[in-house]
């Protein structure tokens, strides 16, 4: 399958070339890709992600690797317009995935579903049944399997068809098993979507929508985890200021860079 080529302004932030782009449009290119029958893997980032993917050089390999890459996270919205590179808003994973549904059932997508426990996973695809009746659960498989499966998972997925292939699995396994497998998969659209199943499925609840306004989804979700939340959100957000701190001081020493660019990274 073809790779698309996105005419996208992309906006440089923290080395990471990030499509400046609205949800409409997001969802757009990725009908567009679709109709052609191309293959566009999905890569989205966060302020935790942008930190790991420095401690890591693995995992920046291969989210740097995805061909559309979407600013997740308010804080890095935030940066954007401190570094005087905006980007137009954020693209969430668990949004992004919520319109390809919607879409999906209009256009009778082929959908695939990884990741999550096999109860969970059970209950999206009741979930998308009932509210996406038009949409092709093309297959489903939890996302608690060996190394030694993953090949055999991979096969079965390539199998199944799906023009949609969403990996609901912690970073940096989504990361690793989308740079492994996605061109082999087939996929128009591979995109990791993290906990967004647990979402779906209604075992974790999402920040209303004032709060998501606000940016402050993380802290609605510290609220209800915070004896596993509260040490994660401390460091990775800590890091992500002084990050941030020397970007701005790096763009004072050497002057301001061009807002944006025109492709695909």
């Amino acid at each position: 399958m073809n790779k698309p080529k996105l005419n996208v302004p992309t906006v440089r932030l923290f080395g990471i070339p990030i499509h400046a782009v609205t949800m409409t449009a997001a969802l757009d290119i990725i009908d567009g890709v679709i109709a052609r029958r191309e293959h566009m893997q999905i890569g989205v980032v966060n302020a935790a992600k942008v930190v790991n993917m420095r401690r890591h050089p693995a995992l920046g390999e291969d989210v740097l690797s995805s061909d559309f890459i979407l600013a997740d996270g308010i804080a890095v919205v935030w940066a954007s317009r401190l570094l005087r590179r905006p980007l137009p808003e954020r693209v969430t994973g668990i949004d992004l995935m919520m319109g390809m549904l919607r879409r999906g059932n209009q256009h009778r997508y082929r959908i695939y579903c990884l990741g999550a426990t096999e109860a969970v996973s059970a209950k999206v695809a009741e979930r998308i049944a009932a509210d996406y009746p038009n949409v092709v659960l093309a297959g489903r498989h939890h996302g608690y399997f060996t190394d030694a499966e993953e090949p055999g998972i991979a096969e079965a997925i390539a199998a199944a068809r799906p023009d949609i292939l969403l990996v609901a699995m912690t970073s940096p396994k989504k990361e690793k098993f989308l740079a492994r497998w996605s061109e082999r998969i087939g996929a128009s659209i591979c995109h990791g979507v993290g906990g967004s199943f647990d979402v779906l499925a209604g075992k974790v609840r999402r920040a209303p929508e004032s709060w998501q306004r606000l940016g402050l989804e993380w802290l609605y979700r510290l609220k209800q985890e915070p004896g596993r939340m509260w040490r994660r959100y401390l460091i990775t957000n800590t890091l992500f200021c002084w990050l941030l701190c020397g970007e701005l001081w790096r763009q004072l020493r050497r002057g301001p860079e061009p807002s944006m660019s025109r492709g695909a990274k």
